[in-house]
């Protein structure tokens, strides 16, 4: 399968007075077009950082990150701007959606300045939110709002799908479900996926589990079994 990140000797300082934090140490990995991968470890351990240098959230002190043929620590701010545009979906812990919107109406935010853009209510229907599309955030629960979430990020049909904690606030029921979301996107639309978590079972529904700790990788494998969502053990 054909590479879609190149990651080579990455690392990011931030320097806070006279102290120096160095959130990644010399990170190398590659991610192949529609893998599901699984960024684990602890809070500190460096992941989030990685993971927003991949959504061209942020640069890295030195090294190069590459996505398909665009060297993205080379890339000015206006196509840094177009490849989270256009490229990428991003979901979060926390839901970020207007409350004076609708549910369709927060996805249409994202699909009406996006050149590939699915119907809102076909992103809604992907997960599993279609019947709620009138509603307003606060009359939905917050795996609902998740979801929501979720279809705002998949509407403009991205090649990455960047997801941080995003069953970090929610029961395992819930997150479950929210998941499931996310697994049927991945499967249906051949989205390469990362997601973030301290929660060693979600790398169980993964293609690639890579553990991270102090600013390295630790360990980086293959799950060669994969589990359905409705065996992960919370």
């Amino acid at each position: 399968m054909d590479g879609i990140f190149e990651v080579r000797e990455v690392t990011k300082t931030y320097v806070m007075g006279e102290v120096s934090v160095h959130a990644l140490r010399g990170v190398s990995l590659n991610i192949t077009e529609g893998q599901f991968t699984v960024l684990l470890g602890p809070s500190g351990s460096g992941k989030s950082t990685l993971l927003n240098i991949l959504g061209g959230l942020d640069t890295p002190t030195t090294g190069s990150v590459m996505f398909r043929k665009t060297e993205l620590t080379a890339a000015s701010e206006r196509v840094l701007t177009n490849y989270r545009r256009e490229s990428v979906g991003f979901v979060f812990q926390f839901y970020n959606l207007i409350p004076s919107l609708t549910a369709r109406e927060n996805v249409s935010l994202v699909t009406e300045i996006s050149p590939r853009a699915l119907n809102p209510m076909e992103a809604l229907d992907l997960v599993g939110m279609a019947d709620r599309g009138e509603h307003f955030p606060s009359q939905l629960s917050g795996g609902q709002q998740q979801r929501v979430a979720i279809a705002r990020a998949i509407a403009k049909c991205p090649d990455v799908l960047l997801c941080d904690e995003p069953t970090g606030a929610l029961d395992a029921a819930t997150g479950i479900t929210v998941l499931s979301a996310i697994d049927r996107i991945h499967r249906e639309l051949n989205t390469t996926t990362v997601i973030i978590t301290h929660n060693v079972a979600i790398g169980d529904i993964a293609d690639r589990v890579v553990t991270m700790s102090d600013g390295q990788i630790a360990s980086d494998h293959g799950v060669l079994k994969k589990r359905a969502l409705n065996e992960i053990h919370w």
